[in-house]
């Protein structure tokens, strides 16, 4: 089950919240995928005392390694989000506020704690 959420405009790049998602949590292991690659954000995770387990992108000349073994768990993400996208409200964006489709978010992941 997810920590936080933050929502941003579809046009926003992930990376760019990554600092933000990191910042106040605890956890031996953030695992997230390329789209989360930047300096700024392995190192906010580090400052944490956590592992960054975040591939680099191809185009990067020093490559990162990371665990591939825990890499494997990030598909617990996409599986959360392939279930909260089963309720209507959150696949479509039927709300036009983001405050009312964030609270549907929230509430859709309470729904499939409760499961």
């Amino acid at each position: 089950m997810p920590t936080k959420f933050l929502l941003t405009p579809g046009q926003t790049a992930d990376v760019t919240q990554g600092e933000a998602l990191v910042e106040g949590t605890q956890a031996a292991v953030v695992i997230a995928d390329k789209g989360y690659d930047s300096a700024a954000v392995v190192r906010a995770v580090e400052a944490t005392g956590a592992e960054a387990v975040i591939p680099t992108q191809k185009n990067r000349k020093v490559q990162r390694d990371i665990d591939r073994e825990k890499y494997k768990d990030r598909n617990l993400v996409e599986r959360f989000w392939g279930r909260v996208k089963q309720y209507r409200r959150v696949a479509t964006r039927y709300e036009k506020t983001a405050r009312n489709f964030l609270g549907f978010i929230h509430l859709a992941s309470v729904m499939l704690l409760l499961e």
